[in-house]
């Protein structure tokens, strides 16, 4: 394993995950997948009702998110929400050197994001949900917590300087 180890761009909806991790993917010369193709439809079905997803909703997904890290060991980018500590360990479990990108933002700039956002099947209105699931990146996990109130360029550059793939 030579290049580099794979990232979970992580947050809320709205934080920027797909745009910065294709970005990154980009920089970074790797495949970029954006996780959100990887739910099954009766999952999405239920975001787009208004429903947010539970753990059991959860669990085969991020399986399909942690199969894609694994099968790019060489390096990759996956937008994914991973919000709690258990579920960035299911990812670590298919993909041990997995590195996270925490885009932290606060609820009044990731709502007016969203306020701004057409065609996605995440309402706004599950924002709340998302934020009181949001456990950030403890100590011991690898990765690193940048502010999305910057452009992507400095997103991507204050992750690769605090935590290089």
């Amino acid at each position: 394993m030579s290049g580099p180890a794979p990232v979970v761009v992580m947050g809320v909806s709205g934080s920027g995950k797909s745009t910065v991790g294709a970005a990154l993917a980009q920089r970074l010369r790797v495949p970029f997948v954006d996780a959100d193709t990887l739910h099954p439809r009766a999952n999405v079905a239920k975001m787009a009702a208004g429903q947010p997803l539970d753990d059991d909703d959860r669990r085969p997904w991020l399986d399909k998110v942690g199969e894609w890290l694994a099968a790019h060991p060489d390096g990759g980018v996956v937008s994914c929400s991973a919000l709690k500590r258990a579920y960035r360990d299911r990812l670590r479990a298919h993909c041990p050197r997995v590195k996270f990108l925490h885009l932290a933002g606060s609820p009044a700039l990731i709502s007016s994001r969203l306020a701004n956002r057409a065609g996605h099947f995440m309402p706004a209105a599950l924002l709340g949900s998302q934020f009181d699931a949001l456990q950030p990146l403890a100590a011991d996990e690898t990765g690193a917590t940048v502010d999305v109130g910057q452009d992507v360029g400095a997103i991507i550059d204050a992750f690769l300087s605090g935590c290089r793939p």
